[in-house]
């Protein structure tokens, strides 16, 4: 092998050596950044990628809670069973089952997605129909929504006796097709 034979065999070794480096560098550098961007994902945007699909959500107060995904909002979604609507406080979300894979980011959703566990409510309200109103606590008030506050639901529970709900200690309301 002559000098030029051997020094072309050392700069390729070296160069094979610099690209195995950098390849590896590379996949540690996708990783923490697929890593650091997934820190971004909200449980709001996995139930979005998942409307009008089975879930069963196991809810503070409330229990498991198994049927369709009709509407996720901000702070709260929409579940359908087959003897009833609620409405579901997310921060009483404990867990999840049956969760699409994928989610679809906030900055992609409707703009009626916007609306707040205070209209969801306020539409019950107005319908008028007796619900079920779960605390984190396990508590249930049985009744009609009336009016809807800032951070607290009116719920009357017998005529002319009202109680208040603070939405924080809310996790759902339950409403009978």
């Amino acid at each position: 092998m002559t000098w030029d034979d051997e020094l072309f065999s050392v700069l390729d070794e070296l160069e094979q050596h610099a690209d195995a480096l950098y390849d590896a560098d590379r996949e540690a550098e996708v990783a923490d950044r697929s890593r650091a961007e997934y820190g971004s994902v909200t449980l709001a945007s996995r139930l979005m990628a998942g409307l009008d699909e089975p879930v069963a959500l196991d809810v503070l107060g409330a229990g498991r809670l198994t049927g369709t995904l009709r509407r996720v909002a901000t702070g709260w979604v929409l579940l359908e069973t087959a003897a009833a609507q609620w409405v579901v406080a997310l921060p009483a979300v404990a867990a999840v089952a049956g969760a699409a894979a994928r989610s679809v980011p906030e900055v992609a959703w409707s703009p009626l997605t916007r609306l707040r566990l205070g209209s969801a409510l306020r539409r019950l309200g107005e319908a008028g129909e007796r619900c079920v109103v779960h605390r984190v606590d396990g508590t249930r008030h049985d009744g009609v929504v009336r009016r809807v506050g800032a951070d607290f639901v009116e719920v009357e529970v017998v005529p002319g006796r009202v109680e208040l709900v603070a939405f924080a200690a809310l996790a759902a309301v339950q409403s009978h097709h």
